[in-house]
């Protein structure tokens, strides 16, 4: 007696990480986004309707009120909220349908509380989805720990791993030089807390 396999006839996902500054949206294909998120926020979109499902990764929310003129660009939840929905809306979706699950905003290293970096994140985000009259169906936000975000835009599921142990030094070290350079300096140039 011989059994044979099955042969999968489900094309295979492709797993694409959302690095911080990126909004990144799909119709109909199988993907598998990612991130990892400390006092970052991710925001998964999604259209039940036509299945089309995006994620972003922000850094911060606006630029600081202390910096007329800066310029606002993708390390910004504000750019980058309006770049994922128009994402989606190129891909099919319509913005009355969209829903929302948001995640990160955590104060993942000591003594960034001053800063209040995962908080400004957060109340930017949930103010963003009121007023722009999208329901959030999920979040998980705050808190003291990262998280590691896996969302499948196809069906707009998203799988949350707490990380209460980080064996990987970069996201806190990451989190403490930005920490230290906003004590120390205005604002300005490029920033980056995650890889």
């Amino acid at each position: 007696m011989s059994f044979e396999q099955p042969i999968s006839t489900s094309p295979p996902i492709e797993r694409v990480t959302v690095m911080q500054g990126q909004a990144l949206a799909s119709a109909g294909q199988s993907i598998e986004y990612s991130t990892v998120l400390g006092s970052c926020v991710a925001t998964c979109l999604y259209d039940p309707e036509t299945r089309v499902g995006g994620m972003n990764h922000f850094l911060l929310s606006e630029p600081p009120a202390n910096t007329p003129g800066a310029k606002i660009d993708e390390h910004y939840g504000v750019y980058l909220m309006e770049l994922l929905i128009n994402e989606q809306l190129k891909r099919g979706a319509t913005r009355s349908t969209l829903e929302a699950k948001v995640f990160g905003g955590g104060a993942v290293i000591s003594g960034m509380n001053t800063i209040n970096v995962g908080e400004r994140n957060t109340a930017f985000v949930l103010d963003y989805l009121k007023t722009e009259k999208i329901p959030i169906v999920a979040k998980d936000l705050l808190d003291s720990y990262p998280r590691k975000v896996y969302y499948f835009p196809e069906t707009g599921r998203v799988l949350v791993k707490k990380l209460h142990r980080v064996h990987n030094e970069t996201l806190f070290s990451r989190e403490r030089n930005y920490k230290d350079r906003l004590s120390g300096s205005d604002v300005a140039g490029d920033v980056e807390l995650f890889v």
